[in-house]
């Protein structure tokens, strides 16, 4: 079949489907969406609350729980143990499917009365503040992890020890504040950078040892702003940098963002993958418009952060499966969980939330070892495969029409209406941020944040320049937060500081922070580059960059004339980031 060009039913902009996503379609047997790559994705992403947390009481046991499901919304929430036990039945609650009525409005229904996990974690010791996580160990405002242990403020990070404010990295260890890095030790304020130990402010770098504020460096020590020194000129220079005072670490934080900008950057970071489209993409191969890609996937498109996936469309936060489309949280040992959000080692399942080591499910929820399943009720394996068909019948004849007028026939994930979270709680606020009036416009539901009563008692701008002079004291301190409530960060107004986030940063002399943990968050994920390609063109103009402040060290292929290379990339054109394609960066680099 050919390429077809559609029109989003949802933003009214053109998008393309390509003949190869067309094969893939047939081959799990659902038509093409109407909504474009990124509609589809921030509908998915209004799905997964990962980082707003609430009390609520649980409904089983009457004791007061922190859970993802704010107390407002008509949900029943047990508490996970209880939710994971014997003592109750989510077959229970199955219901005969209704031909006279909409899929999604019968969904919703059961949706309020089958019981639901306070939280998305398993394996988890002495870390309730938390959500998403599995075997981590004594964390703390930890989320979207694995395999932890006494690291606090993150998310996204895998077998890490005792470090602090992370955004996914991984196999690191005493390590402060870093970004989209792996296999650190006591490395801080870095980005994608790898295999480095004893550095502060390292971008795209690998393999250093006691450097500082380096840029596109491989296999070097005692580097400071990418000038070697000897071993003796390094301590005194470092002595001088001394990033136990706020002042000294912002004074050179500001000059260090300054100076990144006169090196190129690799078009978009793919590693070790070929027929590859996206960013921060590894060992991989023929995957399309995907990022934070952690191996092993194949033949996949649109996927965002995941590993171990084939032959699958449309999936945020996958891994270990094939033939996934449209999902969100699903994967281990699965196949063909379709239109699914929270869902592990299923297979042939669709339409479904929280359910487990299942097969064969249509529209159901909290189920776990079941088959056969339509709406909670249980069906002999020659009814389920009679009425599947019709269902799907009948969700093309009689659609579901959400407040906006959009159609939802089968094939479409669910609504974002639909969705126990405001689109202010999920991810979608995160990676595609909009104000309160701009939630509202986009038909998608907002939430007034709850109001602390927080009773500040020293402002950041108060507390002392240097981490030697912070008393124990602090632990009783309730500080302001400068951003003071800021929506576009989910600012709390105020932060305290605990004993093992203080002994860290006294350990490593790292100055207090200033700001509270969510607009610490939101400023990493500044950082990186958004889900989004734009086509660019190699900004190596021969001798030098193609605005003049980077002089390249050798001489390229193409010589002192412009290289010609094109290719697709996450640096938007207006950005002020020099743009090398992947042959002249790894001439500069390597």
């Amino acid at each position: 079949m050919k390429s077809e060009t559609k029109n989003c039913q949802n933003c009214k902009k053109d998008f393309m489907i390509e003949s190869e996503d067309f094969n893939f379609y047939e081959k799990i047997k659902v038509p093409p969406p109407t909504f474009c790559p990124e509609c589809r994705l921030i509908r998915r992403m209004t799905w997964r609350n990962e980082r707003s947390l609430f009390k609520r009481v649980c409904a089983k046991t009457g004791e007061q729980i922190i859970t993802m499901f704010h107390p407002e919304i008509n949900m029943v929430v047990y508490d996970h143990d209880v939710w994971w036990s014997d003592k109750w039945e989510p077959t229970d609650y199955g219901k005969d499917y209704d031909f006279s009525r909409p899929f999604f409005e019968q969904f919703r229904e059961l949706f309020q009365k089958v019981p639901l996990a306070n939280l998305g974690n398993s394996n988890c010791k002495g870390s309730p503040y938390g959500n998403h996580n599995a075997d981590c160990k004594y964390c703390y405002l930890t989320y979207a992890s694995f395999n932890n242990e006494r690291t606090h403020y993150s998310y996204g990070v895998v077998e890490t020890k005792d470090c602090v404010d992370m955004y996914k990295c991984g196999k690191s260890e005493l390590s402060y504040n870093d970004t989209l890095c792996a296999g650190l030790y006591k490395t801080h304020f870095s980005y994608d950078s790898d295999e480095s130990i004893n550095s502060f402010f390292l971008k795209y770098c690998k393999n250093l040892q006691d450097c500082i504020g380096c840029v596109n460096l491989r296999n070097k020590s005692h580097c400071i702003l990418n000038v070697q020194y000897t071993k003796e000129e390094y301590k005194k220079k470092k002595k001088e940098l001394d990033f136990g005072s706020y002042r000294i670490l912002s004074e050179f934080k500001d000059s260090y963002d300054k100076f990144v900008l006169n090196f190129p950057n690799r078009y978009a970071s793919i590693i070790k993958s070929t027929e590859a489209t996206g960013d921060e993409i590894m060992n991989s191969k023929n995957i399309k418009n995907s990022f934070d890609i952690f191996g092993e996937a194949e033949d996949s498109k649109y996927l965002f952060h995941c590993v171990s996936i084939k032959d699958s469309y449309d999936m945020y936060g996958a891994g270990l499966a094939s033939l996934m489309y449209e999902g969100i949280d699903a994967g281990i040992d699965a196949s063909k969980e379709l239109f699914c959000a929270i869902a592990h080692s299923c297979l042939d399942i669709y339409y479904s939330y929280m359910c487990f080591s299942s097969k064969n499910l249509f529209g159901c929820i909290g189920l776990r070892g079941k088959q056969y399943c339509i709406l909670n009720k249980q069906y002999s394996k020659e009814e389920y495969f009679n009425l599947l068909p019709k269902i799907i019948e009948h969700m093309n004849t009689m659609p579901f029409k959400d407040k906006k007028g959009l159609i939802y026939k089968y094939g479409e994930f669910f609504p974002s209406e639909l969705s126990p979270f405001a689109y202010n709680e999920t991810m979608a606020q995160e990676y595609f941020t909009k104000t309160k009036e701009e939630i509202i416009q986009k038909g998608h539901v907002y939430r007034t944040p709850t109001e602390k009563d927080y009773q500040v008692t020293i402002l950041s701008k108060d507390l002392p320049d240097h981490i030697r002079d912070v008393p124990e004291t602090i632990l009783e301190e309730i500080i302001a937060c400068p951003n003071n409530g800021q929506e576009s960060t989910q600012c709390t107004k105020a932060y305290r500081i605990t004993k093992p986030e203080l002994d860290f940063l006294k350990n490593n002399n790292i100055t207090l922070p200033r700001y509270c943990p969510n607009c610490r968050h939101y400023g990493r994920l500044k950082q990186r580059n958004p889900f989004h390609l734009w086509r660019g063109k190699c900004q190596c103009a021969g001798d030098y960059s193609k605005n003049k402040k980077y002089k390249n060290t050798m001489e390229h292929i193409h010589g002192n004339k412009p290289c010609l290379n094109e290719f697709e990339t996450p640096y938007a054109p207006e950005r002020s980031e020099i743009i090398y394609c992947e042959k002249c960066y790894q001439q500069e680099v390597y």
